[in-house]
């Protein structure tokens, strides 16, 4: 097991002994955007795609920690939700769906640079016309490292997304520092974009 994935398996754990199951900031930011078909890569415990889920989307979720996939699978079972939790390697994982919305909240930070672009090329792609992307990432002036690899990890430029995202409508770019120990910084962007209408397909998709 990686450092990040133990790294977040114990922090699952002791959410799911805690209860502590609140949307975060940035989940709680793109939730609004989300719709139809929906895919949460890297989706932790699930509490953004079971807050999905329960507002009428049909929900992937896919995560390499176990205790998360168990917890998700457990309760969207129970209510009976359109949500379907998978364990998955997210640095290798191979898109071969297309999605009404598309979101990754806090993790491709945890891949090394190449990895993490190639994945964001692969989610933007997977995104249907009209469709949404909600990305969450750790970016440069990040001072707190503890959680991560040092084999494996990247700190996004502040402009990165805004420039990997050109053509696309933005709808919210965000930016947060948060204190974290040792008188370190944690500084993330939010950035939600929707991909422009392609006329030709909808055509297509509208012909008998």
């Amino acid at each position: 097991m990686s450092i990040s994935i133990d790294f977040f398996e114990t922090q699952f754990r002791k959410q799911v002994s805690s209860g502590e199951m609140a949307l975060n900031p940035f989940e709680t930011l793109a939730l609004p955007y989300l719709q139809g078909r929906l895919l949460d890569f890297g989706c932790g415990l699930g509490n953004l795609a079971l807050a999905a889920a329960r507002r009428g989307c049909s929900v992937l979720a896919l995560d390499a920690a176990p205790t998360a996939i168990r917890h998700l699978t457990e309760v969207s079972l129970k209510e009976g939700l359109m949500l379907k939790a998978a364990l998955a390697d997210l640095r290798t994982y191979r898109f071969v769906e297309d999605f009404d919305a598309v979101v990754s909240i806090g993790l491709l930070m945890f891949f090394d640079c190449a990895t993490a672009r190639h994945q964001l090329e692969q989610l933007q792609a997977s995104v249907r016309p009209g469709g949404i992307a909600a990305i969450n990432v750790l970016i440069q002036g990040t001072s707190y490292l503890d959680m991560f690899d040092p084999a494996s990890c990247c700190l996004f430029a502040a402009d990165e997304m805004r420039a990997r995202f050109v053509g696309w409508e933005i709808l919210c770019e965000k930016f947060d520092d948060f204190p974290a120990p040792g008188e370190t910084i944690k500084s993330f962007v939010t950035f939600i974009a929707r991909k422009p209408k392609n006329e030709t397909n909808e055509t297509a998709q509208e012909s008998p």
